[in-house]
């Protein structure tokens, strides 16, 4: 018997290029291809981000405002600060949608796009507060472009490379339409470098135009432009990457959620840490469990399908248990059975050991099981548990559409075989003496602990085995039976 039969689950462990797998083409799924749960991981950062966002934004109003009522007389003051309340309301209703379940991805590019423009009304369109009738154009030699850098930022925590990008268009579009409106003032001074006799004048000249306080300075603005360009660029390529991690991250957890579906979360931290190649066939000594349902068969005739599998879900989940609390790699599910090991993918030296206290584990959960369905009106179940050590090969089995982790070997089958032994001895657990032997040479004492529950039987024949093998059964005897018994009687 080997374990390679339907196993979904392997086929995702092997994906996990890490950890050795040869199956390529799916590891290079695009992100798209990842399970809902991730997805919605992912859409639960960009929330998470959007409230960052929204802090960052209200903390900095605050120290514009502040700003503001400080280098601003009042009643200019006024004005710039009824904008800042107003940009305040602009990042709250987005942030009150969202909580609402109502926000789309386009109504983000709405408000950025509100932003840009309102940030240049502000900074272009002259304060009707003002004592002072200041020519519209002045409002260039303030140095207020540098907002436009505080919006930009705070885009960068959307996780949208985009957006960010789009925000830095819409600014540029949004300062481009204000400087046309000033160019289009008649008593407007355009310089550009380009234009000519712009080469010719000499220093009175130069520093007469810079006075002139409805210069429009063209290679000024356009600097402007092209760094909030180069900003929005680089941003974006910060928030691409930060987002590509973010998907590398969530594939690392599920592949590990894969692997935890099967080992030990000890082993699968080992994997992580040291690469362990899944590929690569190796020959190993390893404990070999199998467990089932005793009269599962006749159980399921006496019951529906839903209790069927309600059982199921109960004795799987128990076997389970035992077998991660001791350092066991759950293998596969064989309908109402399972088959685990102790000793793969790597192996321990207290392997044997953790297998046969795996067994007492399983004996005593069942009695526990037990006492808990006939306090409720249920019927016990009894579990069937065979154990034997030796050499395993393991190694990925199958070809490239379909691999699986397959643990094969005459140690796979003795063990199976064991299982089915339990039925014809009337004992709920059948270990080799193989697995007493190794345990008894390591440590006697912690032998002799872990079989105090168990007889020794001597020689038995398994079926399909040429030659027998000594037997431990346990103490915990069966009382029901199935057809499932080697055709040879039992020998003493």
């Amino acid at each position: 018997m080997c374990g390679t039969e339907d196993s979904r689950g392997m086929n995702d462990m092997a994906v996990a290029e890490r950890f050795g797998s040869a199956v390529r083409n799916r590891s290079r799924r695009k992100p798209t291809s990842f399970p809902a749960l991730l997805n919605e991981t992912f859409d639960r950062h960009e929330r998470e981000g959007r409230r960052l966002q929204l802090r960052g934004r209200v903390a900095a109003l605050v120290a514009i405002y502040i700003l503001v009522a400080v280098i601003a007389p009042y009643p200019e003051s006024f004005y710039y600060q009824s904008l800042v309340i107003v940009f305040l309301l602009t990042g709250f209703i987005p942030a009150a949608i969202d909580r609402l379940g109502w926000l789309r991805n386009w109504h983000l590019y709405v408000f950025v796009t509100l932003d840009f423009a309102l940030m240049t009304v502000m900074m272009l369109y002259p304060n009707p507060f003002s004592p002072t009738d200041y020519p519209p154009q002045l409002a260039l030699r303030f140095e207020t472009f540098g907002y436009f850098f505080v919006l930009i930022a705070g885009l960068a925590f959307s996780d949208q490379p985009r957006l960010v990008l789009w925000g830095g268009f819409v600014g540029i579009v949004s300062w481009v339409v204000g400087l046309t409106w000033l160019a289009s003032l008649p008593d407007s001074v355009i310089y550009s470098p380009f234009a000519p006799g712009s080469s010719s004048l000499d220093l009175s000249e130069r520093i007469a135009l810079i006075a002139n306080p409805t210069l429009i300075d063209l290679s000024v603005e356009a600097q402007s432009i092209v760094v909030l360009g180069i900003v929005a660029m680089i941003l974006a390529g910060g928030v691409a990457r930060s987002r590509r991690l973010v998907w590398r991250h969530a594939a690392i957890e599920r592949q590990r959620l894969n692997l935890a579906r099967y080992f030990p979360p000890a082993t699968v931290d080992e994997l992580a840490r040291d690469d362990v190649s899944l590929a690569e066939i190796r020959e190993l000594n390893a404990a070999i469990l199998f467990a089932d349902v005793v009269g599962f068969t006749r159980w399921s005739e006496r019951h529906s399908p839903v209790e069927t599998i309600s059982l199921l879900r109960e004795v799987h989940g128990l076997l389970e248990e035992a077998i991660f609390r001791h350092g066991g790699t759950l293998d596969k599910f064989i309908g109402d059975g399972i088959m685990a090991t102790f000793g793969t993918p790597e192996p321990l030296p207290q392997d044997p050991f953790n297998a046969v206290a795996c067994v007492n584990a399983i004996l005593e959960d069942v009695a526990a099981l037990n006492e808990r369905r006939v306090a409720r009106g249920a019927e016990p179940v009894q579990i069937a548990v065979g154990l034997h050590y030796g050499p395993v090969v393991v190694g990925n089995i199958g070809t490239e559409r379909r691999l699986e982790l397959a643990v094969i070997g005459d140690t796979v089958n003795a063990a199976s075989r064991l299982e089915e032994l339990t039925r014809v001895v009337g004992r709920a657990a059948a270990v080799s003496d193989d697995v007493v032997a190794d345990i008894r040479a390591r440590d006697p004492n912690a032998a002799d602990r872990l079989m105090a529950g168990f007889d020794f039987l001597g020689d038995n024949h398994l079926e399909g085995r040429r030659q027998g093998i000594a037997v431990w059964a346990s103490q915990v005897s069966l009382t029901a039976h199935e057809s499932r018994r080697p055709k040879r009687p039992l020998r003493p």
